[in-house]
């Protein structure tokens, strides 16, 4: 078995993993992540109790009970840059043996889903309703620093290269599916089931213009009128596509669970932000303990 060398498995004085700070005790094997700090109380404060409050930057992670069922909530920050660190230390809490230094023997497996925000790109998908992705594409080259082809949609990728044309400097996108079972579960006449498009930033990567002039004009247009096997990119933020393919890497369940608070397409904006945040948490606390 492999050692893992102090500079490659950096472990703080007390044990506990490097960013997040966090020991093998304090996470339940269902994570919800945030990208917000403050929203993680926004979920714990429909725990029946909450036995774990550990922060360190903005990883901030509280672990309890909900109705019986033991869930730790995890803020991000904004960013696949970030999932890279989250995911990978997650699965080193629960797959390497911090002691010995070694891969385990027998993999846990656990399941992750994303609660976040997000801006429509299709008329139909209102402001306020709630996307559950069961497609992401990833517009960063994260996964492409991993040997990830399996977990890839070769086909979608292909489809979207060639209809976004993307410029030769651009990253190639990345198509990755969410785990069937869990979108299976979450599924309901209440959501919208998505194809999420993860950007690599909030303004010219999603095509916003405020003072500085974009490359492609029409990129927006054009990723609202791809289509491929009757799947149309639905929504944009900046996180699923990482979760969803460091997932299937590392043989862990994940999904994303946006909640829709622009409509790209009209213009429109939600009047209450915090309101559509907490019904798709509502919405995800209830689907988890179904």
């Amino acid at each position: 078995m492999n050692h893992l060398a102090a500079s490659e498995l950096i472990l703080n004085n007390d044990g506990s993993i490097y960013h997040l700070n966090l020991r093998p005790e304090h996470i339940a094997e269902t994570i919800l992540l945030v990208g917000d700090q403050n929203r993680v109380e926004k979920i714990t404060q429909y725990f029946d109790e909450v036995e774990v409050v550990i922060q360190k930057r903005e990883f901030h992670t509280q672990t309890g009970t909900y109705r019986g069922k033991r869930i730790s909530v995890i803020s991000t920050g904004i960013g696949t840059d970030n999932i890279d660190i989250v995911l990978n230390e997650l699965d080193a809490l629960v797959n390497i043996d911090f002691g010995s230094r070694e891969i385990k023997k027998q993999n846990t497996s656990l399941n992750i889903i994303r609660i976040g925000t997000s801006g429509s790109i299709q008329k139909e998908i209102p402001v306020d309703s709630i996307v559950i992705s069961e497609l992401a594409v990833g517009f960063d080259s994260l996964l492409h620093f991993y040997q990830s082809d399996e977990v890839q949609l070769q086909d979608f990728n292909e489809a979207l290269e060639q209809h976004l044309n993307t410029y030769s400097r651009n990253s190639k996108p990345y198509v990755v599916a969410a785990d069937a079972s869990l979108v299976e579960k979450f599924n309901s006449p209440e959501v919208y089931l998505g194809f999420t498009g993860s950007n690599v930033g909030f303004y010219a990567p999603q095509g916003r213009v405020l003072r500085l002039p974009l490359r492609d004009d029409n990129m927006k247009d054009k990723l609202a009128q791809f289509s491929f096997k009757g799947k149309k990119i639905t929504n944009l933020e900046m996180e699923t596509s990482a979760i969803f393919g460091l997932s299937k890497m590392l043989g862990h369940k994940a999904l994303s669970v946006n909640a829709i608070i622009a409509n790209r397409a009209t213009g429109n904006f939600t009047k209450d932000g915090a309101q559509a945040v907490d019904n798709a948490i509502r919405y995800t606390l209830e689907k988890l303990i179904s």
